[in-house]
């Protein structure tokens, strides 16, 4: 019985620590690769490092691009970090 008390706010500490830090990343995680996933022409996104464009098409690792003055530029699906505008094309 002694054990198990000198255990116990371990065990409280430890799911605590889950319920509070893990569980809520791994939900964020999932939803973010969702969103990667789920990328489509034509949606408007934003980058990791900032940068606004439009997707002109996309493969299973990378898509490409375009930004306001016409420039296409290729980036890994990872690296998008927010769609702005869901495209309807």
């Amino acid at each position: 019985m002694e054990a198990l008390a000198q255990f116990l706010p371990l065990i409280v500490m430890f799911a605590l620590f889950y319920f509070l830090l893990i569980r809520p990343q791994r939900k964020r995680q999932r939803t973010v690769m969702e969103m990667q996933n789920n990328l489509q022409k034509g949606d408007k996104i934003v980058t990791i490092g900032g940068l606004h464009g439009m997707i002109e098409s996309s493969d299973e690792t990378t898509i490409t691009i375009v930004v306001g003055d016409g420039t296409r530029l290729t980036f890994d699906r990872s690296a998008v970090r927010d769609v702005v505008d869901k495209g309807t094309l």
